[in-house]
């Protein structure tokens, strides 16, 4: 059973000899996206071509496109689910010097909760809904269905890795697999500081803004996100170039009283990569616009 949990996928991915590339090669057959990882649990550096991001990265707001490089590149954005890259002689070496298989939990649908150390675990069990667990070296992954974004240390001996970030592989673990709670994507949230709502603090003030909150009923937001989704999805050219103004638009008008959810977020990423781009694109788009407001 695959990190989604589902019964019709097979087994736990690992092949009978146990090779990393045999693991892989079974997770990406059900559609689970994976990279090798060398000793140390982390990723393969990049190629020469690649290194201190030269290529422009996979992708970034100023490329033209993603990296194309064959090889095993760029940390999690390596993971694939394609056979013939994972077979070819480009990954040969790290799956020949591979300690371990790593997945993209993002990638797979899932949301996996790092809990490093006991007392990570009592706090879970004690605050979070019971989910598919996997056991660690020191804790264990608590798995849910339904992705966000990705933060390190949210709380004592807690991670959370699902969109952009990469898990370790150990196994398809026990219990049933929930949806991706609130608790878990309050997580993530951080709350804006005082100096981050004033309106000096951006480059130029929001135009009917003031510092406080626009949106007299929920309807408000609710018809610019649809808006905002629809301007996505009818974009015929430029569609690079379309994505980030959109996120421009959205976050100039909502993105500054707090009302923006992960949920938004998601419905806007999610009409992009309907129409072809990537989530390292959306992602890097989104911050791009964030940073352009001073948010």
């Amino acid at each position: 059973m695959t990190p989604d949990g589902t019964t019709r996928r097979p087994g736990d991915g690992n092949h009978p000899d146990g090779s990393p590339l045999h693991t892989a090669l079974a997770l990406a057959a059900v559609g689970v996206p994976v990279l090798p990882l060398r000793r140390g649990k982390v990723p393969f550096g990049n190629c020469r071509a690649c290194k201190g991001n030269a290529c422009g990265g996979r992708p970034t707001m100023k490329s033209a496109g993603p990296c194309r490089c064959p090889a095993p590149c760029h940390a999690w954005a390596a993971a694939t689910t394609d056979p013939h890259a994972l077979n070819s002689i480009q990954w040969e070496a790290a799956w020949r010097h591979a300690a371990a298989v790593a997945y993209h939990p993002g990638g797979a649908g899932v949301t996996v909760v790092d809990l490093d150390d006991a007392a990570a675990i009592a706090w879970a069990r004690a605050t979070l809904p019971a989910t598919r667990t996997v056991p660690t070296t020191r804790g264990e992954h608590w798995i849910y269905r339904g992705v966000m974004p990705s933060a390190n240390a949210v709380r004592p001996g807690v991670d959370i890795k699902s969109l952009m970030a990469y898990a370790r592989w150990l196994g398809s673990g026990t219990g049933v697999m929930a949806a991706l709670p609130d608790s878990v994507r309050a997580l993530a949230v951080k709350e804006p500081s005082t100096a981050r709502r004033a309106p000096q603090s951006l480059s130029a003030p929001l135009t009917g803004q003031g510092g406080a909150c626009p949106h007299r009923t929920p309807t408000f937001l609710a018809r610019g996100i649809t808006m905002a989704e629809q301007r996505i999805t009818n974009a015929r050219t430029a569609v690079h170039t379309t994505v980030y103004r959109t996120f421009l638009a959205v976050l100039s008008t909502h993105g500054r009283c707090g009302c923006l959810t992960n949920t938004h977020m998601e419905r806007l990423f999610t009409a992009a990569q309907v129409k072809g781009e990537t989530l390292r694109h959306c992602t890097d788009a989104w911050t791009n616009a964030r940073t352009t407001l001073g948010l």
